[in-house]
């Protein structure tokens, strides 16, 4: 019964047609906040790699330390999936085929920049980190270059 009204409903009030290039029809694109996650993923890399492991026997301080360093590794992997889909929007929704003309290497630049997000989570390694940022920063370049525009690439650290 309530099916059949709902139905009826439906058909009697149906919703207009929307076209849309992604799932909310906003047209807001910019790779900043990739490149504020992957800089977060670089930045929590160094902390991690400076981190020093106390004297042993000193429980509190081993407490301190593997604390901090889950903190810092959770933080990292976050900032790397906040990285990988924030290139994947921009990959799959602003994008279009005819990028290509202009961006020949376009898949594999974004593709390559989606597996160092996976390798930053995975590993506590500097210089994946520091590749992420300089692709996201090639990104960045693309993305601006097809736009029209020459944007700086400014980091905040």
């Amino acid at each position: 019964m309530l099916r059949s009204a709902l139905s009826a409903l439906a058909c009697a009030l149906p919703a207009p047609v929307a076209e849309a290039h992604c799932d909310g029809p906003c047209g807001v694109y910019d790779p900043a906040s990739a490149r504020v996650a992957a800089e977060a993923v670089l930045s929590t890399t160094k902390k991690l790699k400076a981190m020093e492991a106390p004297a042993a026997g000193d429980t509190a301080a081993l407490a301190a330390y593997n604390n901090t360093f889950g903190r810092y590794v959770a933080i990292k992997e976050e900032e790397a999936q906040k990285t990988k889909k924030e290139l994947l929007i921009l990959w799959t929704d602003y994008f279009k085929p005819d990028h290509l003309a202009t961006f020949p290497d376009l898949h594999d630049t974004f593709w390559k920049a989606a597996k160092l997000c996976s390798a930053c989570k995975v590993n506590i390694d500097q210089a994946k980190a520091e590749e992420l940022m300089a692709a996201v920063e090639k990104i960045h370049g693309m993305f601006w270059q097809s736009k029209g525009r020459s944007d700086a690439w400014v980091t905040a650290s």
